[in-house]
């Protein structure tokens, strides 16, 4: 874990000083470059992303995929999805409005005598070592994550503007960024705050991030891969959270006895089903069934065909206009 560590602060430092810096020199935005170095970690690990992308999940959607891509205009709109978020301009727009706020709040609750809870003090000294404590940040930062997916589920009001993420028909590895702005803003405000609260580093916030994007791009995979009877039980599957893109299941749950649906849904999680298993939302049926949301397919409801018309439709079904 060190060693990688140093592997990447020598590439980051490298690329900083060899093409970011000179590029705000030059355009004489020097006092930026503080927060211009924060940002360019996540620039280096977007391009790793997109190179795993294309290199490899490209490849294996290609050995064996669920069903051939039709509508290739939609994959092009999840792209740029995946550029803007994967390449950090999402996460470094969020870091200038919503840093200095919690900071602030942070600020303000020490002067009054109130210091965050944090994961040392739950065990002291598992901070020192690197890959315990890695393990026990991504159970938290995986449990956070999952009560926020199904809250996206249950929550009326959320779920107008989530809905755009199920909307797409044509699920492929650029699937996953395709989320309403106003909706990653808000999961990105949960996620920063509760990695403060447990006094996540940041070092292990930007690999958390990494890891769980990489993988949410193999789970919405055009891919006819599963784990196994055991494995699909340790890690997502393509198949597993295929399952919840599926139409009356992933995002409706039945009324017993009255064949109405309800929201709800099955498979929440982000990187482990043990949640779903835990809380009884798994479901590990075999199949690959249809993607997309209900009223899409029986009421012909729109979603937007590009960026602006998705994003645009997302703010008029929050507010009952579409």
């Amino acid at each position: 874990m060190d060693a990688f560590t140093d592997s990447f602060n020598d590439l980051h430092q490298a690329f900083f000083e060899g093409l970011v810096q000179p590029v705000l020199m030059a355009l004489g935005w020097g006092g930026y470059l503080e927060r211009a170095y924060e940002g360019s970690i996540w620039l280096l690990f977007g391009l790793g992303q997109l190179l795993v992308l294309v290199l490899v999940l490209g490849p294996l959607q290609r050995w064996r995929p669920v069903e051939p891509v039709a509508d290739t205009a939609t994959v092009r709109t999840d792209m740029l999805y995946t550029v803007i978020h994967r390449l950090g301009v999402f996460k470094l727009g969020m870091f200038f409005a919503l840093e200095p706020v919690l900071d602030g709040l942070f600020g303000r609750l020490s002067v009054l005598g109130w210091v965050t809870p944090q994961l040392d003090d739950v065990w002291p000294g598992i901070t020192d070592q690197p890959l315990v404590s890695f393990a026990l940040y991504l159970l938290a930062f995986d449990l956070v994550h999952y009560g926020i997916h199904r809250a996206q589920h249950q929550l009326g009001w959320w779920w107008k503007l989530h809905a755009l993420h199920h909307a797409q028909r044509q699920l492929t590895m650029w699937s996953d960024n395709r989320n309403h702005l106003l909706d990653d803003v808000l999961t990105s405000a949960v996620l920063a705050l509760c990695a403060q609260l447990i006094g996540l580093p940041p070092g292990q916030f930007v690999a958390l991030v990494v890891l769980t994007q990489l993988s949410e791009s193999l789970q919405h995979a055009n891919l006819r891969v599963d784990f196994g009877s055991w494995g699909r039980r340790l890690w997502i599957s393509p198949r597993f959270h295929r399952l919840h893109h599926s139409i009356g299941n992933g995002h409706e749950t039945l009324v017993p006895g009255t064949g109405r649906a309800v929201l709800g849904g099955h498979n929440f999680g982000v990187l482990l089903p043990w949640w779903d298993m835990l809380f009884g939302t798994a479901d590990f049926r075999p199949g690959y069934g249809p993607t997309g949301v209900r009223d899409q397919v029986e009421q012909g409801r729109r979603y937007g065909d590009g960026f602006w018309s998705q994003q645009w439709l997302g703010l008029m079904r929050l507010v009952n206009r579409a």
